[in-house]
């Protein structure tokens, strides 16, 4: 049985990433303000484009800021990924976001630093969203893919998510009690031992 936490707990993992670099995960923290606003600002036009769907703007604004900051663990969390041996320790985060409207339904958004795609950081987000979505009692991850953005979208039918197209996006779909039906591929199969690993480290 999962207990349903109300206050953000204090989880930090020291993990390793599929190419063996050491990394440390752990949801944001007010003072993490300044590093999030660099980071960013580091990802390109293209990757800002296909976060945002907006081409205006280096820097996320104040107001993005303190939503993502704004951590609750029923409504909405964010995690980072951090390589403490770089000047610039972020690598990527990722945040859910539950629907008031479905409060079993979480929309789910992430980035990753250019030069950092390729290296199973966004799999290993997808396991820390996963599992505390459905520790707050959520059943279904959304996430929302622009037609043109192909590699995302092929990211996520790798990892198991159904998807569909409204005639303007493209919206995947996770259910986080089916962890059984994930496809047979190598992303799917690298999610399903992330949510192994840390399953008894976050479902209490």
């Amino acid at each position: 049985m999962v207990t349903i936490i109300r206050e953000m707990p204090n989880e930090r993992f020291e993990l390793t990433l599929r190419d063996g670099t050491p990394v440390i995960v752990r949801p944001l923290i007010p003072e993490d303000r300044a590093l999030l606003a660099e980071a960013y600002r580091r990802a390109s036009l293209q990757s800002r484009y296909n976060r945002f769907w907006t081409h205006t703007g280096e820097v996320i604004g104040e107001k993005m800021l303190n939503q993502v900051l704004a951590q609750d663990p029923l409504k909405h969390v964010t995690w980072a990924v951090l390589d403490a041996s770089r000047e610039f320790p972020p690598i990527g985060g990722a945040s859910w976001w539950r629907d008031p409207q479905t409060p079993k339904e979480a929309e789910l958004s992430a980035i990753v630093l250019d030069e950092d795609h390729g290296r199973g950081v966004g799999t290993l987000l997808l396991a820390l969203l996963w599992l505390t979505a459905f520790r707050a009692g959520i059943q279904t991850l959304i996430g929302y893919v622009q037609v043109e953005n192909r590699q995302a979208a092929a990211w996520m039918r790798d990892c198991g998510a159904q998807g569909e197209w409204d005639g303007y996006k493209l919206i995947f779909r996770w259910d986080l009690e089916k962890i059984d039906l994930l496809p047979d591929t190598r992303v799917a199969a690298e999610l399903a031992d992330w949510l192994v690993k840390l399953s008894p480290e976050i479902l209490v």
